[in-house]
């Protein structure tokens, strides 16, 4: 069976980062990788047929090898057959991100959010926010119909991670208004001691400035075109925080967005949770954009998890081509086309580097994070 250059390099920078599995469940584990980001799917059909011919060998047993890279244990013939334990594979995926950004980074930007794959599934991830993109680091998914807590899941998900982040950096971690809770804002910034952005439903609370004995609606201090405001005391009455209030309510939007941080005032930077909403645009990428993971035949959460590792790596590989991709001279005529706006996405335009690369014969590169927006403004 032929070994292509580009996939012993992928391999290898796939061996760097998550060497715990071994180096069968590896090889498999790049050559799904490869085939996911040439042909844009998930699907394991298309996949299969690819790598088949890539590698010379049937399209049944290339088929096979890449259904069991997501099997359980029980599922697999044969003696000493292993599972894909994804969990471990969350602190090693955090700290392959970090190994991208730059050395003057020393911060990182996570988002928690919650999507739906139609009525089957629902994923609870920790992404990384960057590049206009987000890269999931951490994940649980389950039946869309189950119920419970999610709080003790997200606590889970986030002590996984936190050894993988250096003590000297900044951590950020964003949540929009359905996942606010008191457990989970204490979670993070007196357990973790991490800096929290929460998004809370301003019309519904309530605030005490700090230095003042009367509570107010925070909706009576909001209002559509208003300048942010910022201040700290005590948010709600049943479940008291002691907290930095944010409000803000620029024009074009018909809500207001309204905060509880932990940063004191002066901290705050209103552009950090400004790019919460680049999470929408990986789950739009994961799914419908690049890997149509909408039309995944999978009912089993565990196997789709470890399918995520896959489609997770592969968002991480093009994301951060595509960041890199976007400095390079040959790709100025594609900004200045839209100077306020990119035209392609990071993912996207790193799979047409990609591609290039490919096609030209050059050896495939890996990119980096260039730094967020607001460590390059003057």
């Amino acid at each position: 069976m032929p070994h292509p250059e580009e996939l012993k390099r992928l391999n290898a920078e796939i061996a760097s980062h998550l060497g715990h599995l071994g180096k069968c469940c590896i090889y498999v584990l790049s050559m799904y990788v490869l085939g996911m980001v040439i042909v844009r799917h998930c699907g394991q059909t298309q996949i299969a047929a690819l790598l088949s011919q890539l590698m010379g060998c049937e399209f049944g047993t290339m088929k096979q090898r890449l259904r069991e890279l997501t099997y359980e244990a029980s599922a697999k013939s044969g003696e000493k057959r292993h599972e894909v334990d994804v969990k471990s594979c969350f602190a090693p995926l955090l700290r392959w991100v970090l190994s991208k950004f730059r050395v003057e980074h020393k911060q990182v930007v996570l988002a928690l959010d919650a999507t739906y794959l139609v009525d089957r599934f629902i994923i609870l991830a920790v992404s990384v926010v960057v590049s206009g993109s987000a890269i999931p680091v951490a994940w649980h998914i389950e039946e869309a119909n189950q119920k419970g807590e999610w709080n003790p899941i997200w606590k889970a998900l986030l002590d996984r991670l936190a050894p993988a982040i250096p003590t000297d950096w900044s951590v950020f971690v964003l949540t929009d208004s359905g996942l606010y809770s008191k457990t989970l804002y204490v979670h993070l910034t007196q357990e973790l001691k991490w800096q929290a952005l929460m998004r809370i439903e301003g019309s519904q609370g309530v605030f005490k400035p700090k230095g003042r004995r009367r509570w107010s609606p925070i909706r009576h201090s909001m209002h559509r075109n208003m300048q942010p405001l910022i201040m700290s005391g005590t948010c709600f009455i049943a479940h008291p925080i002691d907290c930095t209030l944010v409000i803000q309510w620029e024009t074009p939007y018909d809500t207001p967005c309204v905060l509880v941080t932990n940063l004191a005032p002066e901290q705050v930077n209103l552009n950090v949770y400004g790019i919460r909403y680049w999470i929408e645009c990986s789950f739009k990428d994961i799914k419908r954009g690049l890997f149509h993971w909408e039309q995944t035949k999978m009912t089993c959460p565990q196997r789709a998890e470890r399918l995520w590792l896959v489609i997770t790596i592969a968002l991480l590989w093009l994301s951060a081509l595509g960041d890199a991709a976007a400095t390079l001279p040959r790709w100025h005529s594609l900004h200045r086309a839209r100077p306020t706006c990119p035209i392609l996405s990071a993912p996207i335009l790193g799979w047409i580097d990609l591609i290039l690369a490919l096609l030209h014969h050059h050896p495939i590169p890996y990119g980096h994070f260039n730094p967020y927006p607001w460590l390059t403004d003057p």
